[in-house]
């Protein structure tokens, strides 16, 4: 039979406020022997509290939304991990929303999602909000908000910075010091992707080894591995590349196919790094060079920064930085020629 929080609270030998506070995560004034005897006890009775009526009460219905561009992307799937991994043992409940890049399905969703009562949304957004939802706005002091956005909403507070240009950098630095003259970039065509960021590195590392830039050897298209795969075949019209950065790992295995159908090998014929380093890109074949980022972590922390913003709003959210790494694997070699 279903134990209610009393019950729990007489078999601890401890407070219902007690038991609550624990469940909670605000149970630090207690010992580590309290806490431990009263979630043994939960745990042993598989005990679930009735967040409805707890709603009621605190005015807390433990439920978080997030809103993402594509659920369907390998990134955001990355990151809702991340985000469930802060939560799930905090007992909040995810409810994860496509917005499909729409601006305008964004402002739906964040209306539905207030009518609903979540406690705070997770916004992964490419578009630029309007004022009435940006940081500071009525709507948002109501609703806490984290954004996950790349920095294009201003606000000085909470904001998740990956260093994308250090990463990029890196990657095309590599691919010049491996003797390769001739290197293409597959870009984004400026969906939430608005990674300028890494064209920029990619223009700069040229430019600081000695190599001029040519426009021809830049694709634009949509970062996925059919978008990859079009911009491949694009910059492959160009027999002279010897190296294609790809700006995200989707796209490399595009790049993939469409060097394997013109009969190129990686890297015999053309090296290839990607961007994200993915849990997929070790088993490619060959192994993918690529640029780690925190997906993981990134996600992680936007839950602990709304959780943070709903149990204690007097707090100011911190900003954090994420850092990014080369990964050398095996599709990378040395241009002799």
């Amino acid at each position: 039979m279903k134990k209610t929080i009393r019950q729990i609270a007489e078999m601890a030998g401890v407070s219902v406020t007690t038991v609550s506070q624990i469940l909670n995560n605000k149970g630090s004034r207690f010992s580590e022997e309290t806490r431990k005897r009263v979630l043994d006890i939960v745990h042993e009775h598989q005990y679930r509290p009735d967040y409805f009526a707890s709603n009621l009460i605190n005015r807390h219905s433990k439920t978080i939304g997030m809103i993402v561009p594509d659920v369907t992307d390998f990134f955001f799937s990355k990151m809702v991990e991340g985000v469930e991994k802060y939560l799930n043992p905090l007992g909040y409940m995810l409810i994860l929303c496509n917005s499909q890049q729409s601006l305008e399905k964004e402002i739906q969703l964040l209306q539905d999602l207030n009518h609903r009562s979540v406690d705070g949304v997770l916004l992964a957004t490419p578009n630029l909000l309007p004022e009435e939802y940006a940081y500071g706005s009525d709507f948002y002091r109501r609703m806490p908000l984290i954004l996950i956005d790349r920095g294009i909403n201003q606000r000085d507070t909470g904001r998740l910075i990956i260093k994308e240009y250090e990463g990029a950098y890196q990657a095309v630095h590599y691919l010049t010091k491996q003797g390769h003259k001739h290197i293409a970039l597959l870009k984004e065509n400026g969906t939430y992707y608005q990674l300028q960021e890494r064209y920029n590195a990619y223009r700069h590392a040229l430019k600081d080894a000695g190599i001029p830039y040519k426009k021809q050897y830049v694709a634009t298209g949509d970062l996925t591995i059919e978008g990859g795969y079009q911009m491949a075949k694009e910059v492959l019209t160009h027999p002279e590349i010897t190296a294609i950065f790809c700006s995200n790992d989707a796209v490399a295995i595009g790049c993939y196919r469409a060097l394997y159908e013109a009969g190129k090998k990686v890297p015999e014929d053309i090296s290839v790094i990607g961007f994200d380093d993915l849990p997929f890109t070790p088993s490619l074949t060959p192994s993918l060079s690529t640029v780690t980022q925190p997906v993981f972590e990134i996600g992680f922390t936007a839950a602990k920064f709304i959780v943070d913003a709903i149990e204690f709003p007097e707090r100011r959210i911190p900003n954090k930085i994420f850092e990014t790494k080369l990964i050398i694997r095996e599709s990378v070699k040395m241009n002799t020629e």
